[in-house]
């Protein structure tokens, strides 16, 4: 496919921040007479209007079963094929290499049991210290079978990966390396498409959890030639649903755990039970709203995937402005500490999502004490460990209330991280 890229200077202007924050009705809101700032992206970001609209549209119209010889089953079929069309469009892949489920740790489980059934002693895989523990604790699992689960180091200065540590404990012996495409703790961009190869290479299949990257990058399956993809709507602009891609050839020849009515036709044999079809409505509506943000940045496109590409430069560039405005301010702020990079060199290793802690800590500067008193003005972050257990256990900050999280999106302003920073400056010097 033959995409022109839009390129950076280009993609300075192309989001309209009025008409993007316009389209989410929860912007909106206030807390204590404070303009509510949504900086809790990392968790679940807020949705368009569209997506509201097709998911209740959906269940006005058409709410029914699958496969059915009438009206409203054979619409959510023909429903259902639209939205793995979107997401195939979404990641560049076929169709049918499309998995819906609940979430992305209930569907990780079924494929690490899957892949489970042909492993046992002297078997390895690989996970990294980085990782959300979605992507790891599914793989642990299969320790119960005899298999050794090793785990890549990281370097504690910068909360990257070791890349040299992750490639000497690949062996012939390694069956999954399990890896995220960023870390959504600390922001930490994984260079996953030379992991993908160090996998390959080994004979290993390559599992990406791309949850976190979803609503910050592009997602380009066919050019990282990873096996398996993981990702959940929720995390760009769309409802509580899990997707996996997999590789036509792995959904064929694993067996997943199925009642025995299901097809053994992919990608269907991999959704057991009736589907979240409501919310799978609404999946088509969040890509397509991340497209349309492409159309208008870059009118020319002619596809829905050429769309997406456009959206994702403009986001980019958009989104690393903000990233750098937060960074220099709360590197002006005495008394905090920001974990993962810091160096702007390096800030294309990195998503827009900052962990912090207050120094020497008071009762009154703990995560969550600051969660506490930003949400009294307005701001909404996250406290705790995000369930990147591996990450504050390494870094010794577990028992202490784990990290601050401020996690920018594309709808976020320069006003919101001024606000915010200038709230933070206050809590700190007062405490």
């Amino acid at each position: 496919m033959n995409i022109n890229m839009p390129t950076t200077e280009a993609a300075e202007t192309t989001l309209d921040l009025t008409h993007i924050r316009s389209q989410f009705p929860s912007l909106s809101q206030t807390v204590n007479g404070h303009p509510a700032a949504f900086l809790d992206g990392p968790g679940g970001t807020q949705v368009p209007q569209r997506v509201i609209d097709a998911i209740s549209n959906y269940l006005r119209r058409n709410n029914a079963n699958t496969g059915g010889a009438y009206a409203t089953s054979r619409n959510t079929d023909a429903m259902l094929a639209e939205a793995r069309a979107a997401m195939a469009d979404f990641l560049n892949c076929a169709a049918d290499e499309i998995v819906f489920g609940p979430n992305m740790t209930t569907l990780t489980y079924a494929m690490s049991r899957a892949i489970g059934r042909d492993l046992g002693p002297g078997d390895e895989i690989l996970v990294t210290r980085l990782d959300h523990d979605a992507n790891v604790t599914p793989w642990l699992a299969l320790e119960e079978k005899g298999v050794t689960i090793r785990c890549a180091e990281i370097h504690e200065e910068n909360c990257t990966l070791d890349l040299a540590d992750l490639a000497s404990k690949i062996n012939e012996r390694t069956k999954v390396v399990a890896v995220g495409y960023a870390s959504n703790a600390v922001g930490t961009i994984n260079p996953v498409k030379a992991i993908v190869r160090l996998a390959h290479a080994a004979g290993a299949l390559a599992y990406v959890d791309a949850v976190h990257y979803g609503p910050h990058g592009l997602i380009d399956v066919a050019a990282l030639d990873c096996d398996f993809l993981a990702c959940s709507t929720y995390k760009f602009f769309g409802p509580h649903m899990g997707v996996v891609f997999g590789k036509r050839e792995h959904l064929k020849r694993l067996n997943p755990y199925k009642v025995r009515p299901l097809t053994d036709a992919i990608p269907n044999r991999w959704e057991g039970g009736t589907l979240n079809h409501e919310c799978i409505a609404g999946i088509t509506a969040c890509v397509d709203y991340i497209a349309d943000l492409g159309r208008r940045a870059h009118p020319s496109t002619n596809t829905r995937r050429a769309a997406i590409v456009a959206a994702f430069a403009a986001i980019h560039h958009y989104e690393h402005s903000l990233m750098e405005r937060l960074i220099s301010g709360l590197n002006k702020i005495p008394n905090i500490k920001i974990y993962g990079i810091t160096d702007p060199a390096r800030f294309a290793e990195r998503c827009p999502t900052i962990a912090l802690r207050v120094t020497n800590q008071t009762p009154g500067q703990t995560p969550l004490a600051l969660a506490t008193k930003l949400n009294d003005r307005g701001f909404f972050t996250w406290d705790g460990n995000y369930y990147a257990l591996n990450l504050t256990e390494r870094l010794d900050v577990e028992k202490t209330g784990g990290f601050l999280r401020i996690g920018l999106v594309h709808y976020n302003t320069a006003e919101e991280v001024d606000r915010l920073l200038a709230a933070l400056r206050e809590i700190v010097a007062t405490h």
